[in-house]
């Protein structure tokens, strides 16, 4: 029997005791004790960081393998909550819901607490990108997963000899059976391979394969346990209170003995078949080496994430910067399994020799996530695309929000053209580049405009091509157009310049494939923002179908989101769209000097009301500096802007505040709707010192890196370098810059240099250089009139 002098020297009280000596002494004699050099960037991941979200959606603690679709993060509201409902056992897309779960109970089936969430400690937890691990305070119970591809493994961990018990559900339709497999357990010759349970029988078993349908598709689960158990059916009510619904959910409850030892659970995931399942789990995982699936996702995240190696910086900013570039591997995912893949386009499994991915919203990708990806992976870019471009070959109409299950109606605008166009101009070619066309084409000249809505175009989207505009409602009047989505509305102005940028891709595309015509039409269709321009208080407001200014409160009017007239934002976001013609709204707003005279009051302007009302109607626009909203993506770019006016000064000290002030290590370090890589890639490209403000256009835009030295390794061997003299949180501003050794005088640089590998190097300092980059010649290349 050991002493209580020796069960306490291996306590964690006596070792949280000298930890907090030793963090004293650290803060007490700076430099006494120094962190350690870290040997790899995973050291500064924190999937905790924007954990609480400031009005909407937090972000979450998305265990996986890059790009892959096996997602597991605990159900539960947010960090806040000190209570886990279940574990999935995958994400059905981004925020769209869970497939299956799973969830361990010192209980008995007659012990109904298998139907209650459990409490967990947030100190007791830890969640790396490969692994998780959390301890439940009240039953004491520890569940540890790592991820794999298309495979999952679970170990849970008991008090000794507790009840043990194991519930698996599924969270829509479906069934379980159970199954003994009896090459794994010798002693249990006789039993039937497979039955399905009724309601209150019991079987015996080691393995389970469940079913669940959601959205007009099958997931098939197949798992294993590592000990044999008694099976009982059940079922549990899930209520959902914003709907006032509820509906009872297929349960299996496993009991094991009470004796000691982890309960290990594997399984896979297939779109398939129960079938593949089985494969699937045989080809990724034949053992039950848990340790050695855990080191194979650490290798994997650590050549993903130290493919960019920086220097400088504090802590916090490397701490935001890598968490940024981690969440940026959350989607899209690829569902190919063995060779093949189901398609919900058409609802057929289809042979493939390349990945096929699923789970993207290309409102918020298009422009920086995928940009982002184009430099790291081009050639998992050009899988992506392709895997758009087999969309519309099996549903007739390009996506642009491509879920698991569904092009979902979401948002508005044809930015998957954007996108199309911007690989295509930076090399990334390796995609059915002509039915791509066809696709891009077809939603300009047949598809809807119409935001939340897919499907063959209206009367609105006749007008809007024979006006140059898309028409609003006057106030008061009843909307007549049955299409029209009853919450998000025309949302008019938002929708003309969309449209714009994507006529003006679609232009550009078609000019470099040779088809003239299209090109002639389009690149004057990309024009049409102008039309909304209104001189007097230089902003772009709606009209009516009279062809009539409508007066509103740009700041407030349109409803909910500004949606009659907006999306999600108001007037003073929207009158700095339209990059695809910088030089052009320079024009419209008098000329550089009116332009950064109007982009400086952006930041000052006041809301016009107290800020519970403003986000009562606006809850998207977050993150505010005036009427600037760092909170969601249509702001990413606007900071950027003062390069195109001669003050690229000004771009200096807005980005670098911008990061300071809303994207710190904390819970709360999220200024919006994070977007499942959407505004991290944001982040990351501005943390770096530049970003795609146009894409479509192989160019950046040079900001103010926070860090002193970036490298990015590049998929052609070449290194791509920023170096930043001098950087520090105080020397933010440009004195002068280099381009491999020559003199570079303009804000920005293309995506060929950046391909060979160049080396950029800053002269930073405390004060701005005012006349750096502010020559007309040395703006960045942005108009549609270039080309006329």
């Amino acid at each position: 029997m050991k002493s209580a002098s020796s069960k306490y020297l291996k306590s964690k009280q006596f070792r949280l005791f000298w930890y907090s000596i030793f963090s004293l002494l650290a803060f007490v004699v700076p430099g006494c004790i120094s962190t350690p050099d870290t040997s790899s960037n995973l050291e500064y991941i924190d999937p905790y960081i924007g954990g609480v979200g400031h009005l909407l959606q937090p972000t979450r603690p998305t265990v996986q393998i890059p790009n892959q679709m096996i997602r597991m993060h605990p159900k539960r509201a947010d960090f806040l909550d000190d209570q886990i409902s279940f574990f999935p056992l995958t994400m059905i897309s981004h925020r769209q819901g869970e497939l299956f779960g799973v969830m361990p109970y010192a209980c008995s089936v007659d012990d109904k607490t298998w139907k209650k969430r459990q409490m967990y400690d947030h100190d007791l937890e830890t969640v790396r990108p490969w692994y998780f691990s959390s301890f439940f305070v009240e039953s004491d119970i520890r569940t540890e997963f790592i991820p794999g591809k298309k495979i999952g493994f679970f170990r849970f961990t008991f008090p000794e000899d507790s009840k043990k018990l194991i519930k698996l559900q599924i969270n829509q339709e479906g069934e379980w059976k159970v199954i003994f497999n009896s090459q794994a357990d010798d002693s249990k010759q006789g039993i039937p391979e497979t039955d399905q349970l009724i309601k209150g029988g019991t079987l015996p078993g080691n393995a389970v394969q469940g079913t669940e349908i959601f959205y007009g598709m099958k997931a098939y689960v197949y798992g294993e346990f590592n000990r044999t158990g008694r099976a009982v059916l059940n079922e549990q009510i899930r209520v959902n209170k914003r709907r006032n619904t509820s509906h009872k959910e297929p349960v299996v409850l496993f009991e094991f003995p009470e004796n000691n030892g982890a309960i290990d659970f594997k399984y896979t995931i297939s779109f398939i078949s129960p079938e593949q399942a089985k494969i699937n789990l045989q080809n990724e995982l034949p053992d039950w080496n848990f340790e050695n699936l855990k080191e194979k996702g650490e290798k994997t995240w650590q050549e993903k994430v130290d493919q960019i190696q920086v220097k400088g910086g504090t802590e916090a900013q490397r701490r935001t910067f890598f968490t940024s570039l981690y969440r940026t591997y959350e989607r899209m995912v690829d569902i190919t399994e063995d060779g093949k893949y189901y398609s919900a386009y058409d609802h057929k499994v289809h042979q493939t020799g390349r990945d096929f991915y699923v789970d993207d919203w290309v409102w918020d990708t298009y422009l920086a996530q995928h940009p982002l990806r184009m430099i790291l992976n081009p050639e998992q870019e050009a899988d992506m695309l392709q895997s758009y471009v087999n969309m519309y070959k099996q549903s007739g109409w390009m996506p642009q929000f491509p879920l698991l299950y569904i092009d979902n109606p979401a948002m508005h605008g044809f930015h998957s053209t954007i996108v199309f166009l911007d690989a295509y101009r930076k090399g990334i070619r390796n995609f059915d580049v002509e039915k791509a066309y066809e696709g891009m084409r077809k939603n300009a000249t047949d598809a809807t405009m119409l935001p939340w809505r897919n499907g063959p175009r209206t009367v609105l989207d006749i007008f809007y091509r024979e006006n140059g505009f898309f028409p609003a409602l006057d106030p008061g009047e009843k909307e007549t157009v049955k299409q029209v989505h009853s919450f998000e509305k025309r949302q008019s102005v938002a929708i003309t310049i969309a449209h714009s940028y994507d006529d003006w891709a679609l232009a550009e595309m078609a000019k470099e494939l040779g088809k003239t015509e299209d090109f002639n039409y389009f690149i004057e269709q990309s024009k049409n923002y102008r039309n909304l321009y209104q001189p007097g208080n230089k902003l772009f407001m709606p009209k009516n179908r009279k062809g009539e200014f409508i007066d509103i409160d740009p700041k407030f009017d349109g409803g909910p989101g500004g949606r009659d007239y907006y999306d999600e934002n108001n007037g003073y976001t929207y009158a700095w769209q339209g990059q695809h013609d910088i030089q052009g709204l320079i024009k419209l707003k008098g000329g550089p000097q009116e332009f950064t005279k109007e982009l400086d009051q952006l930041f000052r302007e006041g809301l016009g009301r107290t800020k519970y009302q403003y986000w009562a109607k606006f809850p998207d626009a977050t993150g505010m500096v005036g009427q600037f909203s760092m909170g969601n993506e249509p702001s990413f770019h606007i900071p950027y802007l003062y390069n195109y006016a001669g003050e690229p000064w000004k771009t200096q000290k807005r980005i670098r505040f911008l990061l300071d002030v809303w994207f710190q290590d904390n819970i709360f370090g999220i200024p919006g709707d994070e977007d499942g890589g959407g505004m991290s890639a944001f982040v990351v490209f501005s943390s770096m010192g530049f970003y795609p403000v146009t894409p479509g256009l192989p160019v950046y835009n040079i900001g103010s890196p926070v860090f002193k030295e970036v490298k990015i390794k590049l998929d052609n061997g070449k290194t791509f370098t920023i170096i930043a003299h001098k950087c520090s949180k105080v020397n933010k501003y440009i004195q002068s810059a280099r381009l491999n050794g020559e003199a570079l005088n303009h804000p920005w640089f293309t995506h060929e240099e950046l391909l060979k590998g160049s080396t950029i190097e800053l002269e930073m300092g405390p004060y701005p250089n005012k006349k750096w980059g502010s020559s007309p010649d040395s703006a960045p290349p942005s108009s549609v009139d270039i080309n006329e």
